[in-house]
């Protein structure tokens, strides 16, 4: 799987190719436009990762001529302040954005939630789970056909789930993907929280739950 990264942040670049790499996928890093358009101009890519802002452009003008290509895959990365922005790229074709800093484990899930659109899976971005349905379009939650309404954390935390079902999440990998969810603060004891009011709004029985099950010793499984 290629994957091609524009990002003039050298620092940011190199890490995140050592990431990618790392997961098992072919990166190519380009730090400018002028760089990025030579590369596009002469090959395609599984997925392009753009940055938003660049010393000599906008990533808006390479996923133009990315989607004048084809229908590839693309999402940005921005700054927090640029997130007024990314409107426009999504109205240019781009499937996602994700806001620096952000964690490798959320941004895989944003790849790995992009390729399966592009692959024909779950193209209605719903996901059943027992009598729960979660509709990741629309970012909502339905129980035995009823509407439940999760904060943005709690959200937040059972997507962690959805993305990862049939695995065993420590707690350390929980806390790490939802850590600092709109400017709160989540330690160990915060979590236990979560997961409590989690369960007690989507598990039938929270003292016996049969979703988010716990497994001794080692954290939690999404069954």
């Amino acid at each position: 799987m290629n994957i091609f990264v524009l990002e003039d942040d050298e620092a940011i670049g190199m890490g995140l190719r050592y990431s990618l790499e790392n997961e098992g996928f072919s990166v190519t890093l380009a730090k400018n436009i002028r760089i990025a358009d030579s590369i596009i101009n002469s090959k395609t890519f599984d997925l392009y990762l753009l940055d938003l802002m660049l010393p000599d452009g906008s990533g808006y003008d390479i996923c133009k001529k990315i989607k004048a290509q084809g229908d590839y895959p693309v999402i940005f990365l921005t700054a927090f302040d640029d997130e007024v922005n990314v409107v426009t790229g999504l109205e240019l074709g781009a499937d996602d954005y994700i806001s620096k800093p952000f964690r490798l484990r959320e941004l895989l899930a944003r790849i790995k939630s992009v390729l399966r659109r592009y692959n024909g899976e779950n193209t209605d971005g719903k996901v059943t789970v027992g009598d729960m349905v979660v509709n990741t379009n629309e970012a909502k939650v339905t129980v035995r056909n009823e509407e439940i309404i999760l904060t943005a954390m709690e959200y937040r935390l059972l997507l962690s789930f959805i993305n990862n079902r049939g695995k065993v999440l420590s707690r350390q990998q929980l806390l790490e993907d939802i850590w600092d969810v709109d400017g709160d603060f989540v330690n160990d004891n915060t979590l236990t929280v979560y997961i409590k009011r989690l369960r007690d709004k989507i598990e039938e029985d929270a003292n016996n739950p049969r979703l988010i099950q716990t497994v001794r010793g080692m954290g939690y499984i999404l069954k």
